[in-house]
């Protein structure tokens, strides 16, 4: 919110200097995030009329001015603007004036020259060299009526200051002056003068149909028929200046005057060209298939979401945020239809970021507007048409359909005591409550509020607190240190950090990276599987419009950002939350109903296996790197990998991780399909586990150390291509005196032969026997041995190589 010191202070002057105004708004909740002044420093300029122009006998671009500034004798100034003429009055910096400082930082000095063999006694100025304005096509004109040889600061009312307003979304009635103004009234006591709002006498008796059919839409609606006005009238400097320092361009008598009484007290309202009407206005929701021209020269779609003004013959307003093109007043308009409503804040809400831009009126009718004032408004809308492009109004239609109902909140002096830490007592709460204009009634130890139209924000007991406190002074709030102890949160020794588990990955060699934990539909659809993700209401961007249920996706997304810029290898991880659908989840402190939040950890790893070095050849990561680190993860607990598929991942080529028997993610290479749609010159490796179980460190168990010695023995077992390793290890290790089984050797002939038929191969394990009881015969180690091969044969059809 931005506006200039000195209308707010036409509303409410108190006692302050412009620095301490601010402190006192920004320490009432109201920041002041900006100061700026009207203008720059400059002195000895005035008010000056041309009384001749002449062309300058040596160049054809000057004209040798006699210029009026209320002295005896006229000055003379060679002047280069294109627009000096007779009859012109502009300001004129006189002989010893100083303009505001240029780019070196010095201020300018004017003094009697010479231009072409011509003297000048002071300098014709435009706005951009006062620098009051960007614009220097010419001088700057001014009013006939200036008065001459007054000063210009003076005339302009530049020794001003414009304040800009960082507003939370909770302070909709200070987006106006008097708004503002208002709650300077309440903070220093200081009167609050408003113009009283005289009716306009109707002249004639003409009326607009209107039909509301959207009472959720629009709760009450005002209107009234303005004839004859003429539109090409010249908005009054005072309004232009004004408008200015809101921030806002003029455009035309009848725009400025609606954005005017925006700026004064909050209403947005709309002018329509009558006689571009069809019949009557109607107010409803819009309809699938409809468009509507807006006055930015956008066209857009509506549907039942957004609420629209049609007439019998299409839409003419997108109700509450901007009006449309058809009905727009021009320079041929006669006739007008004045309208001011009170649309409902839920309506508006999010709509014109459904469209990509954002309005002023819809930036304060999502935040709500003072339902209780349309026909005040509009009566002080007339009477500046009327003022400045004349015309004849008709009597004042207004509809009243359904408004807010004030909900009264209770206080409780010993509560906000407590909350702030000041010795509240009922007596002050009640004063500060009185000030700011709130209708209360009271019993011992408790004030009940019952919030006025244009307060939207006093919900609860807490906003009552809040404005007790911002009134009496957040300065006055005591620095109280807290009460509660400070007890140390000991972790359990079975359980590690998030960052611990953090720092395992990245000594894998890993690069951490931080994604958003919204995502393309696509990811979602391709990579997860995940035919329904949980959309986002009011997504930042297009593309980010669901919440993930997996990592994947996002890590795809790295990869695909460092291949842009020419990585060779990437190795990245994320740990974060994933979002699905869960009918059994419930509401808690974290947690939201139906949706289940669990913490994931996911890595990927392209390329390379190893950076460039002298000491292995070079070769590409493949499935087994990644099993190796998600091992290194889980140690010293070691999970089963048992093949599976994934959406995302290539179907032989997947493996999915158990523990303790139940599954716990997925590691494989990315689907070819995936591959080749999202352009990745090769497969990525991919794995994403439930953090929780990483998170879990079993602790360890004591074992004295063996007195016996163990005993080694290599079996070479004929098995089928469809033995899976695991299965092959478990059968070998289903006896107590085998310790470990590993596969140290996998043969597998280019033609059958040597003992081999077609579909089979040889793989050579070693087994580790030991019995910390007993020391082992060659019988037992035999029986031992042999028993191994009967349970491979039985489990997987092995039989020994001969």
């Amino acid at each position: 919110m931005q506006f200039p010191e000195s209308w707010l202070r036409e509303f409410c002057n108190p006692p302050l200097g412009t620095q301490q105004l601010a402190d006192l708004l920004t320490m009432s909740g109201l920041e002041v995030e900006s100061l700026e002044p009207v203008a720059p420093p400059f002195t000895g300029i005035v008010v000056a009329e041309i009384l001749e122009a002449e062309p300058h006998p040596q160049a054809d671009r000057l004209r040798v001015c006699k210029v009026s500034i209320g002295a005896a004798e006229p000055l003379q100034i060679v002047c280069g603007a294109p627009n000096a003429r007779a009859g012109l009055k502009a300001p004129l910096a006189t002989v010893g004036a100083m303009l505001p400082p240029g780019e070196d930082g010095k201020p300018f000095k004017i003094g009697v020259g010479k231009l072409r063999g011509v003297q000048s006694f002071g300098m014709l100025c435009s706005a951009r060299e006062l620098k009051i304005a960007d614009e220097h096509g010419g001088l700057l004109e001014l009013p006939a009526d200036a008065p001459v040889g007054t000063d210009i600061r003076e005339y302009l009312k530049l020794d001003d200051t414009v304040f800009t307003l960082k507003l939370t979304p909770n302070l909709a009635h200070a987006l106006s002056v008097h708004g503002i103004a208002r709650e300077v009234s309440a903070l220093t006591g200081t009167p609050l003068s408003v113009p009283a709002i005289e009716p306009v006498v109707p002249a004639h008796d003409q009326r607009l149909p209107v039909e509301v059919q959207a009472a959720d839409l629009c709760g009450r609606f005002s209107g009234r028929v303005v004839r004859g006005v003429d539109t090409k009238a010249k908005t009054p400097q005072w309004m232009v200046d004004r408008l200015a320092r809101c921030g806002q361009r003029s455009v035309s008598a009848l725009v400025d005057i609606s954005n005017y009484v925006m700026f004064e007290f909050g209403r947005p309202s709309h002018i329509f060209d009558l006689d571009k009407i069809h019949e009557k206005l109607v107010v409803r929701w819009g309809r699938e298939g409809e468009t509507l021209k807006l006055l930015n020269g956008n066209t857009i779609s509506v549907d039942a979401r957004v609420g629209v003004i049609a007439d019998a013959v299409q839409v003419e307003s997108l109700a509450g945020i901007m009006g449309g093109d058809a009905t727009a007043v021009s320079d041929d308009t006669k006739n007008v239809y004045v309208e001011a409503a009170f649309w409902w804040p839920e309506a508006v809400q999010g709509r014109s970021r459904r469209y990509n831009f954002s309005t002023d009126a819809g930036h304060r009718f999502e935040r709500g507007v003072d339902p209780a004032l349309t026909v005040e408004h509009i009566e002080r809308i007339t009477r500046l048409i009327i003022e400045i492009c004349g015309g004849e109004a008709g009597p004042m239609d207004d509809q009243t359909l359904a408004l807010p109902k004030a909900q009264a909140v209770t206080l409780r002096v010993e509560r906000a005591a407590k909350v702030t830490g000041l010795p509240l007592t009922q007596p002050q709460c009640a004063e500060v409550f009185r000030r700011l204009g709130l209708q209360f009634s009271e019993e011992p130890g408790r004030l009940t509020v019952t919030p006025p139209s244009w307060r939207f924000d006093l919900k609860i007991e807490e906003d009552l607190i809040e404005e007790v406190v911002r009134v009496v002074g957040y300065d006055k709030l005591p620095a109280t240190p807290p009460q509660a102890p400070v007890t140390a949160r000991v972790r359990p020794e079975a359980r590690r950090s998030a960052s611990a588990l953090q720092r395992a990955v990245a000594a894998l060699d890993y690069q951490e990276t931080i994604n958003f934990s919204f995502v393309e539909e696509r990811w979602e659809r391709e990579l997860a599987g995940n035919a329904d993700p949980i959309k986002v209401l009011n997504p930042i961007a297009a593309p980010l419009a669901v919440m993930r249920s997996s990592l994947i996706g996002s890590l795809v997304a790295v990869l695909r950002g460092n291949l842009a810029r020419k990585a060779a290898r990437v190795r990245v991880f994320e740990l974060g939350r994933v979002f699905r659908r869960d009918p059994a989840a419930v509401d808690g402190p974290l947690a939201v109903a139906g949706v289940d939040q669990p913490l994931r950890i996911a890595g990927l790893a392209y390329g390379n296996a190893l950076p460039l070095q002298w000491g292995q050849k070079e070769r590409a990561v493949d499935f087994f790197d990644l099993k190796g680190d998600v091992e290194a993860l889980f140690a010293p607990r070691k999970p089963v990998f048992v093949a599976a598929e994934h959406p995302a991942l290539h179907p032989g080529r997947c493996a999915r991780i158990e523990v303790d028997g139940r599954a716990v993610g997925f590691v494989g290479e990315l689907h070819p399909k995936w591959r080749q749609a999202y352009e990745l010159p090769q497969a990525p490796l991919v794995f994403e586990l439930e953090a929780a179980v990483l998170l879990e460190r079993p602790l360890p168990n004591f074992e004295p150390l063996s007195r016996q010695q163990s005993v080694w023995r290599d079996l070479a077992l004929v098995v089928g291509e469809g033995v899976r390793h695991d299965a092959l290890i478990a059968a070998l290790r289903a006896d107590a005196l085998v310790r470990q089984a590993t596969l140290f050797d996998l043969y597998k002939p280019a033609q059958p032969g040597g003992g081999l038929a077609a579909g089979e191969r040889s793989l050579a394990v070693r087994l580790e026997l030991l019995d910390p009881a007993a020391t082992l015969t060659d019988e037992r180690i035999d029986a031992a041995v042999a028993a191994a091969v009967e349970r491979v044969q039985a489990a997987c059809g092995a039989r020994l190589r001969t």
